[in-house]
């Protein structure tokens, strides 16, 4: 696209022509990547590229959009090249070393909110088992002002970028980011353990989107041969973490729910649970540690979950 453009070009040449770029590459949000990719290299809203169509792109804009352009008509995310994403009303920093996280894992955030809405101010202590970037734990410590939280991710890369993100959000004081494997790194009790673990099936990876498969590390993609190597570990590992009621919520993949309630029921965890995502797939498996109390949550239950006997 920069060898069909000069500096001269106007901006709505300019949109016009990445626009067919990123078509010709075989990205369905060219239009709407087009202009945002605009925007960001010449430092305008998307009302002053509306208005100001006929204003020259500029040198300095023509040399920051060309590389840009490029990597996205390669398959890199969006949130890859601006290294930063939206997550629950936050802005987060994200780097090669951490998952990027998807608007599917507010279903989690959602889930833990809604259930605990009565706690809103107690000093709950929150465990998030495969941190990444932080996301999960800044949401909920964002929502829950008296709360403590510990992540651990086995990436000391990872666990850097958290830190960072929970600094940029000023929950720092609240929280503390350790390396190590699961449960290992840690000791109960916790009133709550959340995770996003890696449920994708070995085998599946390599016929994944580029976005994903070239730009997300594999060790938050890869959950071994059926996907499910990461729940086996958190079944056994979630028990003796939590309080008696302690609850626990983790994100599964599409079509996971069953089978992941099923391994968690074998151990001993029980008032399991499904939330739905937007789209309508299970997202989310909760359940307590031990005999669940009463449902303490609300009396309709939200849009999207389904209560299942165990």
């Amino acid at each position: 696209m920069a060898a069909l453009l000069q500096p001269d070009a106007t901006r709505g040449e300019a949109l016009k022509a990445l626009g067919a770029t990123l078509a010709e590459a075989g990205i369905d949000s060219s239009a709407a990547d087009a202009r945002l990719l605009l925007c960001a290299a010449a430092g305008l809203n998307s009302a002053d590229l509306i208005r100001d169509q006929e204003c020259a792109l500029g040198e300095t804009a023509l040399a920051r959009l060309a590389p840009m352009a490029g990597r996205r008509a390669a398959r890199e995310p969006l949130s890859r090249i601006f290294a930063k994403r939206e997550f629950w009303g936050l802005s987060l920093a994200i780097s090669p070393a951490v998952l990027d996280p998807r608007p599917e894992t507010e279903t989690l955030v959602e889930a833990f909110v809604s259930e605990l809405a009565d706690r809103r101010e107690a000093p709950l202590r929150i465990l998030d088992l495969g941190a990444g970037s932080g996301a999960i734990l800044c949401a909920l410590l964002k929502e829950f002002p008296d709360a403590t939280g510990v992540g651990v991710d086995l990436s000391a890369a990872a666990a850097a970028q958290a830190r960072a993100n929970l600094a940029a959000c000023g929950l720092a004081e609240r929280a503390s980011i350790v390396v190590g494997s699961w449960a290992s790194a840690v000791r109960g009790p916790f009133d709550v353990v959340v995770a996003n673990p890696p449920y994708i099936a070995s085998g599946e990876i390599g016929g994944l989107e580029r976005e994903v498969r070239d730009h997300d590390p594999v060790l938050a993609l890869d959950g071994g041969r059926d996907g499910l190597d990461a729940y086996r570990a958190l079944g056994r590992e979630i028990g003796p973490l939590l309080g008696a009621g302690g609850r626990f919520f983790l994100e599964v993949g599409a079509g996971q729910a069953d089978s992941v309630r099923a391994i968690l029921g074998q151990n001993g965890l029980t008032g399991l649970a499904v939330y739905k995502d937007l789209a309508g797939f299970a997202r989310v498996v909760r359940g307590v540690a031990s005999a669940p109390p009463a449902w303490t949550g609300p009396k309709n239950m939200p849009l999207g979950v389904e209560q299942k006997k165990d």
